[in-house]
């Protein structure tokens, strides 16, 4: 290589050297500063495209478990109901019972009679001031069609979603409870039909057919809550389900995402010694033109 002044290639060369290596040098220091691998799709087009579907679906799997875990309050909420309707039930049958021996006079029936009905009067209003959120659980909101979710207000029975996606088999399934007011349950004289089993204990005979009637009653409260038990059971189930998706799909994101900070490391050394040594060359060979000037100066 010739010795010159005008062009000093081997300072270019050391320059562009120190420019590639400090380059280099910042993007370890950016990997290692944020934790991430990939922060821009510079980095690896396909690898953010592959984090970014990942990440969402992660955060969709979160918002799954949000919503079974509100769909288990709202389970837990109906049946805590239910079971103060168990009570006035079971209140209702003990009256029933009373009402149904020869020992008492009518008036005295009438008087057992009373707070029977009252009985059923405190099971409708319990059964329509249930709610959650607003949604009224055992007034037969619930109890049955199609589920309707196309209004400001879903009608129907109630749509549970915790899927990423839109799937009957893996993303959603719903929540069906049944009317419990003294009406739909068969007892009370709100019921219908004067003749049913359950209307009234007036009477020694009525009194006596109550007792089969509120027999009926209980096994229709007691579907109701087996069901949500159920359902309780299956949505905690998906719960440990959709955790351990959203742990594994994090794991895969990470091993894409993130930096590997040992390997990372390395190269930052590497590139940090390299960057110190075009330095010291970029220095030496910007003095070689003086070489030049000495022979001139002869």
């Amino acid at each position: 290589m010739a010795l010159s002044i005008y062009n000093n290639l081997m300072a270019m060369t050391a320059a562009n050297n120190l420019s590639g290596a400090y380059n280099n040098l910042a993007t370890s220091v950016r990997r290692l500063s944020s934790g991430l691998r990939i922060s821009s799709a510079a980095d690896d087009a396909a690898g953010l495209a592959i984090r970014e579907l990942m990440r969402a679906e992660v955060a969709a799997l979160n918002q799954g478990v949000r919503n079974a875990n509100d769909a288990i309050s709202l389970i837990q909420t109906a049946d805590g109901a239910l079971g103060v309707i168990d009570e006035k039930l079971i209140r209702m049958k003990e009256l029933a019972e009373q009402a149904a021996t020869g020992t008492y006079n009518s008036d005295q029936r009438l008087m057992i009679e009373s707070e029977y009905q009252a009985m059923a009067s405190e099971i409708t209003r319990i059964a329509n001031a249930t709610d959650f959120n607003g949604i009224y659980l055992l007034n037969g909101n619930l109890s049955g069609g199609d589920h309707n979710g196309k209004g400001m207000v879903s009608k129907g029975k109630l749509k549970v979603h915790f899927g990423t996606a839109n799937d009957a088999a893996e993303d959603y399934y719903y929540i069906q409870i049944g009317a419990a007011t003294a009406s739909a349950l068969g007892v009370g004289n709100s019921v219908a039909d004067e003749g049913q089993a359950g209307y009234t204990i007036s009477t020694q005979d009525a009194a006596q057919r109550a007792l089969k009637g509120l027999n009926a009653a209980i096994v229709s409260k007691d579907k109701i809550r087996a069901s949500l038990g159920a359902i309780q059971n299956r949505l905690e189930n998906t719960i440990s389900n959709l955790q351990i998706q959203a742990e594994n799909t994090q794991a895969a994101e990470s091993r894409i995402s993130d930096v590997d900070v040992s390997l990372e490391m390395t190269q930052f050394v590497r590139y940090q010694i390299l960057s110190q040594a075009a330095v010291a060359m970029l220095a030496q060979a910007n003095s070689l033109p003086q070489m030049a000037l000495s022979l001139i100066n002869r």
